[in-house]
């Protein structure tokens, strides 16, 4: 019997020991599923990788490693990410972006209406759901979750071309004010890209892991996540490894979009002061745009952008009739000028002061709702590419009187999270802590618009 013990204890070892040593020497498997977070603006991928324990995010082969989540419906093809973007301007009714506003969410035909009112593309009522009229050779009329699909589709390609193999299993992430039906319709875009989802995790909860947060010791985490067109402030409660999410408030008309649009104001002031007329040219009006993008960028390092673009503007002298071209926008011709400003980080502040402002209202709200003090806030999170804003993080910093955890990348820090627990949904090695959310279906969203 000893003997016979002997010889299990021997084989046991052996058998650790030769786990261990697959592990030093033996190249790791590859990631069995994908992250993915389909955000409102950008959406991105990111694989967990077994043995080194660390989270990798897909570029794309430009080195790009998030998606605008914009779809153009073009004559002869279906573009996707930057080159729908690109075309965005000179093909606006044909161009969807947003969609996941709409995903799986009910409305009645005077909320979509109000709801689709800042668009150019057309927005249609069917039965309580919105679909978008789109026209290639002729009108037809396509759903958010295939809008979606398409988002899905371009990601799960990325992985695929990483990877060097097909992908079929991922963790998809949502907003925590989600209900049943806009996380099963997310879950259909999936299945219509081919994707099989084996999770649905928060967003909150997802940056919250990015972070490390479920493997240490804090309580009350706030989770500030401003991108590009809307704004989400979240209560989390920890309690061991699992995240409960006490409130939730935000503003879905409130991101950078916004911020840019000051800008853009600004500088059309500056051009009509100037030349006694405005740009009308669709690809001029493209090129302002990205310019304010960029400026906004840089404003984030430095205290002053320069902004420097060729437009062509109408003769103020003759405005009877301005030449088109077959899009609709102002044909080449008229005066031909180049724009040249300096924009300073002050300057941009002052533009967007009312707005910055508008950041703490939600922030407000959930402490309220969570009854909770301010400095009773173990961690503050942000999420967001808008978050990098200097004044934005001054403003949260100022009102708890912490800083705001920026350890992440704020455009990043979702998808990381959910491929760390698209990690630990295919088993990789090293183990990961598990975080799991507690339901709350009785939790409301507070919306400040």
């Amino acid at each position: 019997m000893a003997a016979a013990m002997a010889v299990l204890g021997s084989s046991i070892l052996a058998l650790l020991l030769a786990g261990y040593l697959a592990q030093q020497y033996l190249p790791p498997p590859k990631p069995k599923v994908i992250g993915v977070d389909l955000g409102t603006t950008y959406c991105s991928v990111g694989v967990f990788q077994p043995g080194t324990g660390k989270v990798e995010v897909i570029a794309d082969q430009a080195g790009r490693k998030t998606l605008p989540s914009v779809v153009s419906f073009t004559d002869r093809e279906i573009l996707v990410g930057y080159g729908a973007q690109e075309v965005g301007d000179a093909n606006p009714l044909n161009t969807v972006y947003d969609a996941k506003r709409f995903i799986g969410k009910r409305f009645t035909p005077e909320q979509l209406s109000d709801e689709s009112s800042r668009y150019q593309f057309k927005v249609l009522y069917h039965k309580g759901d919105a679909q978008f009229s789109v026209s290639m050779n002729e009108s037809f009329r396509v759903t958010p979750e295939f809008v979606g699909s398409r988002l899905l589709l371009e990601l799960k390609k990325m992985a695929e071309d990483y990877l060097g193999m097909p992908v079929s299993k991922a963790v998809i992430s949502v907003p925590a004010d989600f209900d049943e039906r806009q996380r099963n319709h997310t879950v259909k875009a999936a299945q219509l890209a081919g994707l099989d989802i084996l999770r649905v995790i928060n967003e909150p909860t997802a940056a919250a892991m990015a972070y490390g947060l479920h493997k240490v010791d804090v309580f009350n985490v706030l989770v500030v996540d401003l991108g590009g067109g809307t704004l989400d402030v979240s209560l989390l409660n920890k309690q061991g490894g699992m995240f409960l999410t006490r409130a939730m408030a935000g503003n879905n008309q409130l991101g950078g979009q916004d911020f840019n649009q000051r800008l853009l104001k600004y500088l059309y002031n500056r051009i009509y002061q100037r030349f006694g007329t405005l740009p009308s040219n669709k690809r001029d009006i493209h090129h302002l745009r990205q310019a304010v993008e960029a400026a906004k960028l840089n404003l984030t390092l430095s205290d002053t952008a320069l902004i420097k673009v060729p437009i062509s503007l109408p003769d103020p002298r003759q405005p009877a009739e301005v030449p088109t071209d077959d899009k609709g926008g102002q044909a080449d011709g008229g005066i031909q000028v180049l724009l040249e400003e300096t924009v300073s980080r002050d300057l941009f502040e002052e533009l967007n002061r009312d707005l910055f402002e508008k950041i703490l209202e939600p922030v407000r709200e959930v402490l309220s709702r969570g009854h909770l003090d301010r400095y009773e806030v173990d961690e503050i999170v942000l999420v967001g590419g808008s978050t990098r804003i200097p004044r934005i993080r001054q403003v949260i910093r100022e009102f708890f009187g912490k800083e705001p955890n920026t350890s992440v990348d704020p455009d990043l820090a979702v998808v990381i999270g959910v491929a760390i627990q698209a990690g630990i949904v295919g088993g990789s090695w090293p183990l990961q802590v598990s975080a799991l959310e507690i339901p709350n279906r009785h939790l409301r969203k507070t919306n400040f618009n």
